[in-house]
């Protein structure tokens, strides 16, 4: 049985590693599963940080990664890893026009990512879309069941391929974050685009972290039940932990169960070449690391606390700190606390579909 460990007397300020764990070693802890563990939804970029992520994964069980990496650096992450990862296709965020960047070049995007072999093609609509769209002049701009997406997923739809969507985000953050009613809604409107837009398109779909509401798994019983072609990744670390871990384990494995097949394993690990050096940072999920050993503490303490809470038993504070519980709760955490990890010890046949025969049969449809 594999338990997870106690926790040290006292805690290290060190957001990755809190627990002071040896994550090479703690590689070796886990048992042989006999199989491959395919990841479903990575973000794969740098190729200093990617070669310091790649042994990583593979100590961890990974097989193969599905990455949202940069169209310009795919030739070279292919020559690099080979079979061992695949693209999901992705706009140019950098785009300095938003309007083109995620519109008429996007179209074009996904046509060379599909050259390319990429199965996937991601549609990012968590709330702050609502942001760029404002800054191109258009608050509905990038709206899933708006005329600039429906055209791109008609596009997804004859090039045979598979749909991604990140809707919504945490509760913690519409507590704090997205108060303004008036500007992002609630929670819950933010499904109405889906459902649409899952009625109108027969294709495959994967709605990333959990659906994007871990919080409440009747709601995602009742869009799984309406809408037999969606698919679920358990993407996006410190969320899946926090919130998962209210459940009960009766209650998670029931629902993998009642849904087995169509829950499928992701990390949402991001690399990128700013976890390697101090200084000035371009962006937030680039300060997360200021050196090669903090990178590799980052990468490894993804792939460990999913497959502790997958697979171990027990319970320890995580080892990744999880700021959204300051956020929400600032007289009560710090922004270096962690919430409990909690083992769900699955039983095999039900790990293995979710590690790997849930993507495997989904990707034989593209």
């Amino acid at each position: 049985m594999l338990r997870l460990p106690a926790a040290p007397p006292s805690l290290r300020d060190d957001p990755s590693n809190r627990l002071g764990l040896d994550y090479a070693t703690e590689s070796t802890r886990f048992p042989k599963l006999g199989f491959g563990i395919v990841d479903m939804h990575a973000h794969i970029n740098g190729l200093e940080a990617s070669a310091i992520w790649a042994p990583i994964a593979r100590s961890y069980g990974i097989e193969k990664t599905f990455s949202m990496t940069r169209l310009e650096d795919v030739p070279a992450m292919r020559e690099r890893f080979g079979d061992a990862i695949e693209f999901i296709t992705i706009p140019d965020f950098m785009h300095k026009d938003k309007r083109h960047g995620h519109g008429t070049d996007y179209l074009a995007r996904i046509e060379r990512y599909r050259e390319r072999g990429a199965r996937i093609v991601k549609f990012w609509n968590a709330p702050r879309f609502i942001d760029f769209g404002l800054e191109a002049g258009d608050k509905h701009l990038l709206a899933l069941d708006g005329p600039m997406r429906i055209e791109q997923m008609r596009l997804a739809e004859r090039l045979g391929m598979i749909c991604m969507t990140h809707v919504a985000d945490p509760d913690t953050w519409f507590a704090a974050k997205y108060t303004d009613r008036e500007k992002y809604g609630a929670k819950l409107d933010h499904y109405a685009p889906l459902r649409r837009a899952l009625d109108r398109f027969a294709m495959p779909w994967i709605a990333a972290h959990m659906g994007g509401f871990p919080e409440d798994l009747e709601f995602l019983d009742s869009l799984l039940e309406s809408h037999p072609n969606l698919h679920l990744d358990t993407s996006a670390t410190k969320w899946m932990v926090r919130e998962l871990g209210r459940h009960s384990r009766d209650e998670i494995v029931s629902f993998l169960e009642r849904w087995r097949g169509r829950i499928l394993f992701g990390t949402d690990t991001v690399t990128t070449d700013e976890h390697l050096r101090e200084g000035d940072k371009l962006s937030e999920m680039g300060k997360k690391a200021t050196s090669r050993e903090g990178a590799h503490d980052l990468y490894a303490s993804r792939y460990w606390a999913l497959r502790m809470m997958w697979e171990g038993s027990g319970e320890v504070t995580s080892p990744i700190s999880d700021p959204d519980l300051a956020m929400v709760a600032p007289g009560r955490h710090g922004p270096l606390d962690g919430p409990p990890l909690r083992g769900l010890a699955l039983p095999p046949d039900l790990l293995r579909v979710l590690y790997r025969d849930a993507a495997l049969a989904l990707l034989a449809k593209a």
